[in-house]
């Protein structure tokens, strides 16, 4: 059996359309021809040319653009297997009722269950659970449609539960294994190799300034949100280079660098940039804007390399800093002729709107970054890990991001898009 098959995939509005792209990059890279239908409201959480580039297919939307008409019928024919993901609450009752008011339903109605039909659910905990929706499950899998079952995890809302779409991977295997087809083997070179080929390079997690052998100054950077954005850009079949602090999560990327304080996330970033011609960076650790320079204990300065720890005796301690160079502004200078795109972060504090505005365009200005992500203090929600991002160009407009998830969507489609 050849392996090249045709797959049409149906989005629906949710912000797991992030993680449908990996599929449909992962499917693209195996020889498979991927043609995607979105509804309008997911082409809200991941734009038209985005899933274009990764597909090299025109997304159909409107059933009655010119040509179109016909497409439900066209396309069931033509599929040897359909994906619905995700696959909301709305498209999951409204398929079990045998409702056909958009194209995404008459697409449903007009399938040849000959063939395989795969589902996957996205959506709130309560949303899942509901009598109605579980109903419709059961509907739906008596007419021969396979329902991968969501994992449990915390959903974009914040909560905690099941409702979570299934990873990227476990769908591609469902899928694949559906028309056997055998699964790419992800440690190939071959099965993963990038559509373009992009390089970039992503730093993620808090410095730690040391004071002597055991303390050290820091803040409270985790690298949580660099590192998902570098693995999310290295499932969408980019070539991710990370740079994370000691203390930030693992991460299984296979090109990844540690540094602990100023000076070596200084060093690895510049010999990175000076050896290998990036496309991208993404700056989004956390630096120290000073480092110690001496400590100074009953008059005595001390170098904190030199100590191994300080003794509690003293009554007194006084540390001295040193400012830090900025080294977002020195990154186009690091790469030598190669031009960069620079996506920097900022980080404020119970700002206004003004003073948001003003700490972006100073960052925008100074370090010619093409975007800055901005996020305040304020709007940060560590009980459950969730952070409000806006993404800035260079024009000042803005693109907000509801979480990490949503961001590194977006973070992967602005790379996409963007002309080298």
């Amino acid at each position: 059996m050849s392996a090249s098959k045709n797959i049409l995939i149906i989005m629906t509005g949710s912000i797991a359309c992030y993680k449908v792209c990996t599929v449909i990059s992962r499917l693209a890279q195996a020889g498979m021809k991927v043609q995607v239908v979105a509804t309008p409201a997911a082409l809200k959480f991941v734009g038209s040319a985005t899933l274009e580039g990764l597909s090299g297919r025109p997304v159909i939307s409107d059933m009655y653009a010119s040509g179109n008409v016909m497409e439900h019928i066209h396309l069931m024919r033509w599929a040897d297997l359909v994906l619905v993901a995700p696959a909301t609450a709305n498209f999951i009752n409204k398929a079990a009722q045998g409702i056909g008011d958009d194209l995404v339903q008459t697409l449903f109605l007009a399938h040849d269950f000959k063939r395989p039909l795969l589902l996957a659910p996205a959506m709130n905990t309560q949303m899942y659970l509901h009598p109605a929706t579980q109903k419709s499950r059961e509907v739906l899998q008596k007419m021969g449609v396979t329902i991968l079952e969501t994992a449990s995890g915390v959903l974009a809302c914040g909560e905690e539960g099941w409702g979570r779409m299934l990873e990227p991977d476990l769908i591609l295997n469902e899928a694949l294994a559906s028309l056997n087809v055998a699964t790419p083997d992800a440690s190939s070179n071959a099965a993963l190799k990038p559509r373009k080929a992009n390089r970039v390079l992503v730093t993620a997690g808090g410095t730690q300034e040391p004071l002597d052998s055991v303390r050290s100054i820091s803040n409270t950077s985790t690298g949580k949100t660099g590192v998902q954005i570098a693995e999310t850009l290295d499932s969408l079949g980019f070539a991710v280079t990370l740079i994370k602090s000691k203390n930030s999560r693992s991460s299984y990327l296979p090109d990844q660098k540690i540094f602990t304080d100023f000076q070596s996330l200084l060093v690895e970033t510049e010999n990175s940039l000076n050896s290998n011609e990036f496309d991208f960076v993404i700056h989004s650790a956390a630096v120290s804007d000073y480092s110690v320079d001496t400590i100074e204990i009953e008059n005595r300065k001390l170098n904190p390399l030199e100590l191994s720890k300080i003794s509690s005796v003293s009554e007194k301690m006084s540390i001295h800093l040193k400012r830090n160079p900025k080294i977002v502004n020195q990154l186009q200078n690091y790469s030598g002729k190669k031009k960069l795109n620079i996506i920097a972060f900022k980080l404020t504090s119970k700002a206004t709107g003004p003073e948001r505005i003003t700490a972006v365009q100073k960052l925008l200005t100074e370090s010619g970054a093409a975007w800055v992500v901005h996020n305040d203090m304020a709007e940060i929600n560590s009980a459950i890990s969730q952070h409000r991002f806006t993404v800035y160009d260079q024009h000042l407009n803005s693109r907000i991001c509801e979480g990490v998830e949503e961001l590194c969507g977006h973070l992967g489609q602005l790379l996409i898009e963007e002309p080298l």
